[in-house]
């Protein structure tokens, strides 16, 4: 192979630039992996600080609530039965939202960097075609 300036290149060197050039990829496509796991990772903080935001708020709400459809439901029936409905049907909501919460989470995992990943496998599927010729 014939250098820029017409000088043939060793083997030694052309394996010292190869080498040099395989080193920097691999910095190249670890740069890629952490900024794929830090966007991961923002993404499942929000959802987290989100779904606990609004886990607070509801509860807030619902103690008013709550208070409220007891004293409804007990006109026609004894307190204890009241609180017992309102109770269940509270218990129906808290299972509906762990599975929202729950589906939300999923979202962020796992938190492996997807695209980095599929970048080093073409870049070693390059390699081998390159190393058969």
């Amino acid at each position: 192979m014939a250098h820029a300036n017409g000088s043939a290149r060793s083997v030694g060197t052309l394996v010292k630039e190869g080498t040099e050039q395989l080193s920097e990829l691999v910095r190249q496509e670890m740069k890629l992996a952490q900024a794929e796991l830090a966007q991961k990772g923002k993404k499942a903080g929000v959802g987290g600080g989100l779904f606990g935001a609004a886990g607070l708020l509801a509860f807030f709400a619902l103690a008013s609530m709550i208070t409220a459809a007891i004293v409804a439901v007990a006109i026609p029936l004894p307190l204890w039965a009241a609180a017992l409905i309102i109770a269940g049907g509270l218990l129906l909501v808290a299972g509906i939202a762990a599975l929202l919460g729950r589906r939300q989470m999923k979202r962020a995992v796992p938190p492996v960097p997807g695209e980095a990943v599929d970048s080093v496998h073409q870049d070693l599927v390059i390699l081998k075609e390159r190393a058969k010729r």
